[in-house]
């Protein structure tokens, strides 16, 4: 009888607990699709092991917080206060691992209100990077200039290559990878970056072969 009734016990606990548990699946399985959509457009940085938990850790920690505190004042304003002195020192690559980090929590705040806000983030979430994805695409078949400077790389480990020659190179000038120009002193500065360091480096030995080229320059 005593064995009957601890299963009768644990089975409604599982089943009071349900909606918690399947919220706690649906945050860590939409993290996990977050995180390979960030990695399908260009975002390398994500691919660790900190960021990749970070992503998957926020929205639950988030959800359990949001939970607790819900319905009880007194509780609420005791958790704004510990959490007020909490100071973050750790350095962010770029404002959109920023918002990365800022949509984890706000995963694990919807996932506490209604699971068709959770769902309505991941959807929007998707949307956006669809519609900049395909302007990248569509500016890169159109025009030789691309819609964003550094495309889907800002916050990986950038490259850099520095040019300096007499005359344009229309090369460099339709180069995907061309950050910025200068013009000053009869000379022309370009700069590439892009987190692609053997395709800098490619570049880099077809310039030699330029004897006009006053100076070459390639770092990470």
């Amino acid at each position: 009888d005593i064995w009957l009734e601890n299963g009768r016990l644990k089975m409604y606990i599982i089943y009071a607990n349900a909606d918690k548990l399947t919220n706690i699946v649906l945050m860590i399985t939409i993290s996990l699709y977050l995180r390979m959509l960030l990695q399908i457009v260009g975002q390398t940085w994500v691919k660790t092991i900190a960021h990749t938990s970070t992503l998957l850790l926020l929205p639950i920690l988030t959800y359990v917080i949001t939970s607790v505190i819900s319905g009880n004042i007194a509780l609420s304003l005791g958790m704004v206060g510990a959490l007020s002195i909490v100071r973050f020192r750790n350095p962010v690559r770029s404002p959109l691992e920023l918002s990365v980090y800022f949509g984890a929590i706000t995963l694990g705040i919807t996932a506490a209100v209604s699971i068709k806000w959770l769902v309505l983030l991941a959807f929007s979430v998707t949307l956006v990077a669809a519609v900049l994805y395909a302007l990248q695409q569509i500016t890169k078949v159109f025009s030789s200039k691309p819609f964003f400077i550094s495309s889907f790389s800002e916050g990986n480990l950038m490259s850099t290559l520095h040019v300096v020659a007499p005359a344009e190179i229309d090369e460099l000038d339709s180069s995907v990878f061309l950050s910025s120009k200068t013009l000053g002193n009869g000379e022309i500065s370009y700069t590439l970056a892009s987190s692609n360091f053997e395709a800098l480096k490619a570049i880099e030995v077809l310039l030699r072969a330029n004897s006009s080229v006053i100076s070459i320059q390639l770092g990470k």
